[in-house]
């Protein structure tokens, strides 16, 4: 007997008589069983939890509590005195303090000031000469190398010769920092540019597309994802290049501050600029993901 034995087989779905005399019976396949109370329809999803912003926020902050509370058992009974690991209130006593002195403020805006100069030039050259070297192999074959071997020229290396052609001033502080940002933005888009889809370039160019236009309206957008992861990168290795810059004799900034509190013995003010410099460069990683998202809708 059709359907016997198989819940999901709707009775009003056969049709026809089975008999001997050959009459046809038209049965349609088995429906398909209802979800499970445990799939997406009932449940929900592990993915589609963490692409909330309150639930990633909520995760972000997990480990810096738990870094904090265990932070602050040291000061009671864990193994570092507090001279080694200050406790967090002294580090935030002594962020009162410059508060009141009227310190803290410029050492942070100074040293943002100095960061966002030196990756704006620096982010500009790299996506400069990024382009024109992924995009000719002409320029590749000539700049390729030799900026290749400057890449792994160390921060410091540079720090006698900045003072020597830009004497001790800004320039030569925020040099330094757009050499730190150019390295990172340059790789990235060299290599994106590289490797974009021929296909895509030659139907830009059945399009009449040539040149400048279809570096702006076909291949850039097509590495706005890796241009981004460029930026990104050139933004961090920026803020790491800070503390080089400002080590070639400032007077204020956060590398000042924690170049000064080093050979003054105030640990508590070395924690502050560390934990300083962290939550500023995560705070300006996230605009630019901000901006990376809105980029990402408008032109891919």
């Amino acid at each position: 007997m059709t359907g016997v034995g198989n819940p999901y087989v709707d009775e009003k779905s056969v049709s026809g008589v089975d008999t001997a005399g050959g009459s046809t019976v038209a049965t349609a396949g088995p429906a398909q069983p209802p979800p499970s109370r445990g799939g997406p329809a009932h449940g929900w999803s592990h993915t589609g939890l963490l692409q909330r912003s309150w639930v990633r926020l909520l995760l972000g902050l997990i480990l810096p509590g738990l870094i904090l509370t265990l932070w602050q058992l040291n000061s009671v009974i864990g193994p570092f005195s507090a001279v080694q690991v200050p406790p967090p209130a002294a580090v935030f006593n002594a962020a009162v303090e410059l508060i009141q002195r009227g310190e803290l403020w410029t050492h942070i805006g100074i040293s943002t000031q100095r960061v966002l100069l030196g990756f704006t030039f620096g982010a500009t050259l790299g996506l400069t000469i990024g382009s024109l070297v992924g995009l000719s192999r002409i320029a590749d074959a000539l700049l390729a190398p030799t900026i290749g071997a400057l890449r792994a020229v160390p921060s410091l290396a540079w720090v006698p010769l900045l003072i020597l052609w830009m004497k001790i001033g800004e320039d030569s502080k925020v040099t330094l920092i757009l050499i730190g940002a150019f390295f990172p933005v340059f790789t990235t888009v060299y290599l994106a540019l590289r490797h974009v889809d021929r296909n895509l370039v030659e139907a830009g160019r059945a399009f009449g597309l040539n040149g400048f236009k279809l570096l702006t309206t076909v291949q850039l957008p097509a590495v706005i994802p890796s241009v981004f992861s460029g930026l990104r990168l050139g933004l961090a290795q920026a803020w790491l290049f800070l503390v080089a810059a400002e080590l070639i004799a400032s007077s204020l900034g956060l590398g000042y501050l924690l170049t000064d509190s080093q050979y003054n013995g105030r640990v508590d003010r070395i924690f502050l600029a560390i934990i300083l410099l962290a939550v500023i460069g995560k705070s300006t990683d996230a605009l630019l993901g901000v901006a990376e998202k809105w980029a990402v809708r408008r032109w891919t």
